[in-house]
């Protein structure tokens, strides 16, 4: 697939895409951010709307999630095994660093999805929650879908308009790299937990 013809495609489906955008935003999904950050660096889609989107999608996704283990908690966790050890793990990061945890669990690949479940399930109050969370949300937003843009800029004017497989090869491999480096934080958040034991 040619990465104009791809372009276009969002162009043609700004409203879907923008859903999609907040749909995935709530899983905090890095790639599809980045992604959307480089398609409004291309003119088919708006970084302002872009940015709400991911920071609001970002947001009301750990806000269910810490609602769920607020009014839930462990049972509906025991039913899933790997689920449980994970935020079992991030809860006690929580109940020791509570402040800092929701302002950097949006980057690591195996803390995004659980961490809202495990501030729910922590002694952390909801003020504090929906303030972090806020500031947390904003901060992840932000800045992937603003290192997007920039890549975007930048293979633009590297590249040029004539070889747009060379963008896409490009593109994929910001992604590949970006990914990566989520992968390595999240190694580091390991070993933070397994020296805490």
């Amino acid at each position: 697939m040619d990465l104009a013809y791809l372009l276009d495609l969002i162009r043609q489906h700004g409203d879907v895409v923008y859903a999609f955008i907040f749909a995935y935003a709530g899983s905090h999904a890095l790639l599809m951010a980045l992604f959307a950050g480089y398609a409004a660096q291309m003119g088919v889609l708006d970084l302002g709307k872009t940015i709400v989107l991911c920071w609001a999608g970002s947001f009301f996704g750990d806000l269910v999630r810490f609602w769920i283990a607020r009014r839930y908690g462990d049972r509906v966790l025991s039913s899933f095994p790997r689920i449980s050890r994970g935020a079992g793990v991030v809860r006690r990061l929580v109940d020791r660093h509570g402040w800092w945890l929701p302002l950097v669990h949006r980057f690591p690949h195996g803390v995004r999805g659980i961490g809202g479940f495990a501030f729910g399930l922590s002694r952390m109050s909801w003020g504090g929650f929906l303030l972090l969370n806020f500031v947390g949300a904003g901060l992840w937003a932000v800045s992937t879908v603003v290192a997007g843009h920039a890549f975007g800029q930048v293979s633009d004017k590297v590249l040029g308009d004539a070889v747009s497989g060379l963008s896409l090869a490009s593109l994929v491999l910001f992604l590949g790299v970006s990914w990566v480096l989520s992968r390595k934080l999240e190694q580091a958040m390991q070993a933070e937990v397994a020296r805490e034991r």
